[in-house]
């Protein structure tokens, strides 16, 4: 993160008792985990939020260039959706249309290229401008520092008294009324619960695919947006790869312009990064000409390879939008001490980032309800 935009937060060293207690326990410290604490707050509610990254934001992560913000997780928020965009109008930020005139690029499995105009897949999105981070930053900023640890992985919950205790790896632990999980299912189905939960639960965590998990994603930088000037919109798809969608992924104003795309190569063959940008900068040159063949810069995130976003069964990328939902037998556990609000429970927009603030929305509610009758036991 940009230093100008660092918020305070306590990680190690930052010191805290070896047990703290709090009203309402978030674990996950990604926009559902995040737009839920901002709400805990605004309501005049106890609660501590906890993260095992060293960073806010989950799988929204926005890398500065030159003061300018790239995506490498999520880029794009549809009209409609109503959820991002009031909190992006209530914090006074700005939102663009993705880039999407000129004309299309197809690749065929032999590396031959043909152009046509027509509807570019994107085209009618909106990103944020100074990118997905930024959003992070303000509800960061919105919350008491001391209420946010970082570097804090849970590795077990168990039933004590009347509440629920968190065992982190670093020894020390986290008595909470309720706990809130904003974070993919199969990262909790990792973690020791006291007493066990049912099989069915366990298999639901395990089972739900876990958005964006088994992607990357690469992002060209370059000096002029050249593709532009040709005519082209910068979307591509590609029977070749290494690259098998592409967009325009340039800042509304300035420079460094860039070009994005999912890569294809499964994760196991995708592990030496500088074959990898080599394998880009060819297929860039390909598809868009010489100039697309030396980027000034290619940013590289693979999130089957984040131990907080992946899990062995996540390495396989998704093909298809799957359903997502909080089945009954997830609701209320353990007396409504337990819940779950990450975008893969939310049953409208599951996977998208308005899924996450739909997700932290139910939440609320859930907690709001069964906080009476746990109050004063």
């Amino acid at each position: 993160m940009d230093e100008s935009r660092a918020y305070r937060i306590c990680s190690p060293p930052c010191r805290v008792s070896r047990h703290l207690k709090t009203d309402v326990l978030i674990i996950g410290g990604g926009l559902s985990g995040l737009a839920l604490a901002e709400a805990l707050q605004r309501q005049g509610r106890g609660f501590l939020l906890v993260e095992a990254r060293d960073r806010l934001g989950g799988r929204i992560k926005s890398e500065v260039i030159d003061g300018t913000a790239y995506d490498v997780g999520p880029t794009w928020f549809w009209p409609g959706q109503m959820r991002i965009a009031g909190l992006i109008q209530r914090f006074g930020l700005q939102v663009f249309d993705q880039y999407a005139q000129g004309e299309l690029s197809f690749e065929d499995a032999k590396g031959q290229v043909q152009r046509g105009r027509g509807f570019a897949s994107m085209e009618g999105s909106w990103r944020l401008r100074g990118g997905l981070g930024l959003l992070i930053d303000h509800l960061a900023a919105a919350l008491p520092p001391a209420q946010i640890l970082l570097d804090r992985e849970v590795t077990a919950l168990s039933r004590q008294g009347g509440g629920v205790r968190a065992d982190l790896i670093q020894g020390s632990g986290i008595d909470a009324a309720q706990v809130v999980l904003a974070l993919p299912p199969r990262i909790a189905a990792k973690w020791a619960f006291d007493p066990s939960i049912t099989d069915q639960q366990l298999q639901f965590l395990n089972t739900v695919p876990t958005w964006m998990a088994g992607q990357a994603k690469g992002v060209a930088l370059y000096e002029r947006p050249f593709w532009r000037e040709a005519g082209q919109s910068g979307d591509a798809m590609s029977q070749r790869g290494p690259l098998v969608e592409m967009h325009d992924a340039s800042p509304q104003d300035g420079g460094p312009y860039a070009i994005f795309g999912f890569v294809g190569v499964r994760p196991e063959a995708r592990l030496d990064q500088v074959i990898l940008k080599d394998m880009i900068r060819d297929q860039l040159g390909r598809i868009f000409g010489p100039e697309a063949a030396n980027p000034q810069q290619i940013l590289l995130k693979d999130w089957a390879s984040d131990p907080r976003t992946a899990t062995a069964a996540d390495q396989i990328p998704l093909s298809t939008h799957p359903r997502y939902s909080l089945p009954p037998a997830l609701q209320g556990i353990w007396d409504g001490r337990l819940y779950f609000a990450g975008s893969e429970v939310a049953p409208d927009f599951g996977g998208y980032l308005e899924g996450a603030l739909e997700a932290a929305e139910n939440g609320l509610a859930a907690l709001n309800q069964t906080g009476d009758l746990h109050h004063g036991q």
